[in-house]
């Protein structure tokens, strides 16, 4: 049994395309842990996993370093999530300050805890014109880099692309503040299909959107990519929840085609509300293509 899971690890990473659990896994034993939550998803086959820093960014930086030690032994992908409240087209400045050091905080600690890349929900319009909106963001996003520069941060900021027509981060906006940068998005498939109320969800749009993405940043941008996936539910006023994949309208075995054919590389993050189970329906049924 062991040589058989260590010739299909063998094999999987050969592909370089994580499927990442987007926290500790249910099943994981005891009071869990993100220690205990990379161990139990090792011993399940998963190879990366999404710290879910949505409510707080954790500061121990002993507890950082026991991760970062724990993800390299166990040849673990991390990526962040940053905490959700973070709106960088805040009109009221303390508002605004406290968005950019979230997302800092988030730079600062992924990056001592060993991660790739740290998703960000970056803004609302607030009924403004998505033009000024961009204007705003862009500023703010200045100033973070800058920021995170002096603090020696070479983390990516992976804007994510939503799910509500309310929220700044359609795949045009975050592609081009992404190259205004030097940085890469998070690309969220499911969060496109509900924010359209259907589109994206077909191997033409797919390739589609990968057309787009290596237009902006060039070939060599698909090899390290922070992407989300799941089912979702949605009505014409975009996303409401994420579903499990067999429970939802998602097209994920042609996404998973694409993925092959495309040849992308990074990490894809499960943010199903099964977890490690959808995780590892991705993962298996990427390695039989």
């Amino acid at each position: 049994m062991g040589r058989v899971y260590k010739q299909q690890q063998t094999l999987y990473n050969t592909f370089m395309l994580h499927f990442a659990v987007a926290g500790v896994p249910h099943s994981t034993p005891g009071s869990g842990g993100t220690v205990k939550g990379l161990q139990h998803a090792h011993s399940l086959g998963i190879t990366a996993m999404e710290l879910e820093w949505v409510q707080r960014v954790p500061k121990n930086p002993e507890r950082l370093e026991e991760i970062r030690n724990t993800a390299e032994n166990l040849n673990m992908y991390l990526t962040i999530h940053a905490p959700y409240f973070i709106n960088l087209n805040a009109q009221e400045e303390e508002k605004l300050e406290a968005s950019k050091l979230r997302i800092l905080d988030a730079m600062e600690m992924g990056q001592l805890a060993g991660a790739h890349s740290v998703c960000v929900h970056p803004a609302f319009y607030l009924q403004m014109d998505p033009g000024e909106v961009y204007d705003n963001v862009y500023r703010a996003t200045e100033d973070i880099m800058k920021r995170a520069h002096k603090k020696q941060l070479t983390i990516n900021l992976g804007f994510e692309t939503m799910g509500k027509p309310t929220q700044f981060g359609t795949l045009e906006e975050v592609l081009k503040l992404s190259k205004e940068f030097g940085i890469y998005p998070t690309v969220d498939p499911a969060h496109m299909h509900a924010r359209t109320n259907g589109a994206w969800n077909s191997e033409k749009e797919w390739h589609e959107m990968f057309d787009m993405y290596e237009s902006y940043l060039g070939t060599k941008s698909l090899q390290h990519v922070h992407m989300h996936y799941s089912g979702i539910e949605y009505t014409v006023k975009g996303e409401r929840r994420h579903l499990p994949l067999k429970e939802s309208d998602a097209q994920w075995k042609d996404f998973l085609k694409v993925l092959k054919d495309r040849k992308i590389e990074g990490a894809v993050v499960c943010e199903s509300p099964l977890l490690e189970e959808d995780t590892l329906v991705l993962k298996n049924s990427y390695i039989k293509l």
